[in-house]
């Protein structure tokens, strides 16, 4: 864990985040504030849409790309975001490491309760290797619900025989829709993000509640033996702390080769905020020179 101080960039925007209450919205009032949100973000990405197995999606590139795909997974709990939504970040992937992203529209919950994302994510990834993209050199990227759903999607390719990614990289990933870890209660009065009081009946909207250790709805319940190389970037102020610091865990044991970096003080997927927060500059940074590792 990094034993900076805050910037006072990260200060004030943590006043800003904290003052922003989505719980008090309607659920497609929810949608159409963080899309906007997105949109307040520039880049000067070039953004093709298209369709990979069905599923729409868009090629994100910034400059010569290199050899490598990364497939980028976004987050909002699996009932909220849109490719709309993950076009910042997906830009901000493409500018850091010189490759094509390719931002994947799942379809949301309720509406499309689970499996859908895990059916689209998955189809995503095998119409690209189908396509006769070189496994070896894709890498899958999520935040939050999305990182969840990345873990879940190694999960299910590897017990369904398919090729794996070189690598992926998950951001405060949504590991456990029980909620069971103790950092959701503990970090409550640090957490500027998310809502605890609201993951129940989010997590209830994707699936059951018989569902809830589903290893494909929540890996950390999975065994990860022989997942490709992983990196965990996680705020050591967040609820969702343990999500990760357990799957980890896990991880080690079946001797998985995973990456972990605990930040202090940040909010959630705070990379979301590069070329504003010094904090989120360094995480880009270090997530993109990992994955440049890994890609060819």
């Amino acid at each position: 864990m990094s034993a900076s101080t805050p910037s006072p960039e990260l200060d004030a925007l943590s006043h800003l985040l904290a003052s922003i209450d989505l719980s008090a919205m309607t659920l497609e009032q929810q949608r159409r504030a963080i899309d906007a949100g997105s949109d307040a973000f520039a880049h000067d990405a070039l953004v093709e849409p298209c369709e990979v197995g069905d599923v729409p999606c868009e090629w994100v590139s910034a400059g010569v790309g290199g050899g490598g795909t990364i497939v980028a997974v976004r987050g909002g709990g699996y009932c909220t975001g849109s490719l709309r939504s993950n076009r910042h970040f997906s830009a901000l992937l493409a500018e850091t490491c010189g490759v094509r992203v390719l931002n994947v529209g799942y379809r949301n919950a309720p509406e499309h309760p689970y499996p859908a994302a895990l059916t689209d994510v998955t189809s995503v990834y095998r119409a690209l290797v189908a396509d006769g993209v070189d496994p070896g050199a894709i890498a899958l990227v999520g935040n939050s619900a999305g990182g969840g759903l990345t873990l879940a999607c190694l999960l299910a390719l590897r017990d369904a025989g398919d090729p794996l990614p070189a690598c992926a990289a998950v951001i405060s990933p949504w590991t456990d829709l029980t909620n069971s870890g103790p950092s959701v209660r503990a970090n409550a009065g640090t957490e500027v993000v998310l809502d605890p009081g609201s993951l129940g009946s989010t997590a209830a909207r994707y699936t059951t509640a018989d569902r809830l250790t589903d290893p494909y709805v929540s890996p950390l319940y999975g065994d990860p033996t022989g997942l490709p190389a992983l990196l965990v970037h996680v705020s050591g102020a967040e609820v969702l702390l343990d999500d990760s610091l357990r799957f980890v865990e896990r991880c080690r044991a079946a001797n998985v080769d995973v990456t972990l970096h605990v930040e202090p003080h940040v909010p959630h997927v705070w990379h979301l905020f590069a070329g504003l927060l010094p904090e989120a500059d360094d995480a880009m940074i270090r997530l993109g020179l990992w994955l440049l590792d890994r890609l060819p």
